[in-house]
């Protein structure tokens, strides 16, 4: 038996709907994220060493102010966009894996061309919004963690070891079966201390006050 984890769903299929209505709407900038790229997007915020604020990455997001009918359907949207976020945490906080809302097998299709690209561009993004925070700190063992993402993405196609791993279609499928371990190793990267040698006691000096009472 694995002791892997089953990974959890971040929101329920009928909030996935809902969001999915409202991002594919006319309402919504053209260039805003669709569901499974502002899915990635706010996995990455769960990971993010830093707290970013509300209002930017809402507005990261969405590119730019949303459009909402009323005051009701802007607490919805905004309500379950935050929820995601949450639930992202409270999962990698307890150790679990984040479910991927999509089928994560490429079929021998160049991964930009599917849903797994277009999660991974949006978890870039999340990256993007405070890069200099989540490369802070032991920028080798971050790049290297994030690199299935980066390939995967196909944001970084033009570089020579992007290109070099975009025609092997064995390890590529391996990195998006490795995604949401992936996920946890990156949130845990930033929140349990490395481990450290203890320090040697230092050893106690004989007291200069006289004896005491036996």
């Amino acid at each position: 038996m694995s002791d892997t984890p089953q990974p959890q769903p971040l929101l329920e299929d009928e909030a996935l709907e809902r969001l999915d209505e409202y991002l594919d709407s006319d309402r919504v900038d053209p260039d805003a994220l669709d569901l499974i790229s502002a899915h990635g997007f706010l996995v990455a915020l769960a990971v993010a060493p830093s707290e970013i604020e509300t209002a930017a990455w809402i507005a990261e997001l969405f590119q730019g102010e949303p459009s909402f009918a009323d005051d009701a359907e802007r607490s919805e949207i905004l309500g379950l966009l935050e929820r995601l976020r949450h639930n992202a945490i409270d999962t990698l906080e307890q150790g679990g894996l984040p479910e991927l809302p999509f089928d994560t097998a490429l079929e021998g299709m160049a991964p930009e061309e599917t849903p797994i690209g277009d999660w991974c561009a949006g978890f870039m993004e999340g990256v993007f919004l405070d890069e200099a925070s989540w490369f802070e700190h032991d920028e080798e063992t971050v790049a290297t963690l994030l690199l299935p993402f980066m390939a995967l993405s196909g944001l970084f196609e033009d570089e020579p070891d992007m290109a070099e791993l975009a025609t092997d279609t064995t390890r590529l499928q391996s990195l998006v079966d490795q995604l949401p371990e992936l996920v946890l190793d990156l949130y845990l990267h930033y929140r349990v201390p490395p481990e450290t040698t203890k320090p040697i006691p230092r050893k106690k000096k004989p007291s200069k006050r006289g004896k005491g009472k036996h």
